[in-house]
């Protein structure tokens, strides 16, 4: 019989109020230690990160996202000092009035209590969760995957030393085991766990959407598209499109389906076969570009089928679509995007804000490649992951979002007639 995590969830809830309770300064100070504790332990980080990497096939494409280095480590770092940086969430005054006399009324911000993240092979989610959970006053419980197991020990090593050296107890960042029997256990930890959030496959957020009793907040799967008008300049928009599927294409804000308005096709197709063959990105063409790219040469040609647009590759992978107008773009936009992260590349200012204003997804670009789509990029540090639905929190799922509200009021023998 699987051993229950109710203990590890309870150790978890009231090790969180030690984190509250530790002043804005403190805070600061942890997160910028926590920053140089993870440079300093590099060597051991990533031998525990080879013990993963080795475990997994070459042609996973989950690969990339496992993989550290020393300039991924060096990013987290980074990417603390930037969250240590950052104003405290907490602790804001909304709303301030006088019910009666002397009955004073605030509407303030404070942490969500315990932050539970399920998230898969990606081993600089447990740091930046830790980061953000701990500068806001939070703390965490983490469900990573089996594929990151010794990379993320070895990271909770780091952060449990560090929290030792504050007298905060280790129980505030928890690395649940791996076992999928706990998931539904974490799923309805209602009296411990505030809030979850599922970062990983589609089938693992729709998963946790149908059988969490605990709050959730969405960070969708990225099905992403960039469309191309008849106005744009086709250098630039081939530079877009290029960055947005290459850059790193394993990740969810990259490129999926290049829309394009049959009036630029003939101009932009043969700008994209090299820069894409290079890369060896297998390109799923729809009736009308398969024959430019077939007779281009284009070496890793197949044709489209109804499967493969509303599809996150996550992969040296892309679709292409040929429209005709920016109705039938929209129309296409419409009915496969995930909500995540939409462009056009345009030189007509009309059309823009026409995207801008009807395309429904948590960020949109005029002339700029989706791969923007970030909480380091936005200035916000870090994020938990990209959030596609609109209630409390859309986009970027970062510092200035792990808080909610509490309403103080403040009497002196005040009563209600």
């Amino acid at each position: 019989m699987t051993p229950t995590i109710v203990p590890q969830l309870q150790q978890a809830r009231k090790a969180a109020i030690s984190v509250r309770s530790l002043s804005d300064e403190r805070r600061r100070d942890l997160i910028e230690l926590l920053s140089r504790a993870l440079e300093a332990s590099e060597e051991a980080i990533l031998q525990a990160n080879q013990q993963d990497l080795d475990a997994m096939p070459d042609t996973d494409p989950k690969k990339d996202r496992l993989l550290l280095n020393a300039e991924r480590i060096a990013g987290l770092g980074e990417s603390l000092r930037q969250i240590a940086g950052l104003p405290d969430p907490a602790g804001t005054v909304l709303l301030e009035r006088e019910l009666q006399a002397g009955l004073n009324l605030q509407k303030i911000t404070v942490p969500l209590g315990v932050v539970g993240v399920i998230y898969e092979s990606r081993p600089n989610v447990t740091a930046d969760v830790a980061a953000l959970c701990l500068r806001s006053g939070n703390g965490c419980v983490l469900k990573g995957g089996k594929e990151a197991v010794h990379s993320n020990r070895a990271i909770v090593k780091v952060i449990h030393e560090v929290l030792a050296e504050f007298g905060v107890p280790a129980e505030t960042v928890t690395l649940l085991p791996t076992d999928r029997a706990h998931v539904q256990e974490l799923l309805t930890a209602t009296r411990y766990v505030d809030i979850l959030i599922p970062r990983g496959s589609e089938s693992l957020i729709q998963y946790v959407r149908r059988n969490a009793l605990v709050p959730t907040i969405e960070t969708g799967a990225g099905v992403c598209h960039t469309y191309v008008t008849a106005s744009a300049d086709v250098q630039k928009a081939a530079a877009i499109v290029v960055n947005a599927k290459v850059q790193r294409p394993s990740v969810c804000n990259a490129l999926d389906t290049l829309v394009v308005d049959r009036a630029t096709m003939d101009e932009l197709l043969p700008l994209l076969t090299a820069p894409m063959a290079e890369h060896g990105v297998e390109i799923f063409a729809d009736a009308l570009s398969y024959p430019i790219l077939h007779v281009l040469g284009y070496p890793h040609l197949q044709e489209a089928s109804q499967e493969d647009f509303g599809r996150e590759f996550l992969d040296f992978k892309c679709s292409v679509k040929v429209v005709s107008g920016m109705d039938e773009a929209l129309e296409h936009i419409e009915t496969y995007s995930s909500r995540h992260s939409e462009a056009i590349v345009t030189e007509d200012e009309a059309e823009a804000e026409r995207f801008l204003s009807e395309v429904d997804a948590a960020a949109v670009y005029v002339n700029a490649s989706t791969r923007f789509t970030d909480g380091g990029e936005f200035g916000l540090g870090a994020e938990i992951g990209i959030s596609t639905q609109k209630l409390h929190a859309r986009g970027p799922f970062a510092l200035e979002k792990l808080v909610t509200e509490k309403w103080v009021v403040r009497g002196n023998g005040h009563i209600r007639r």
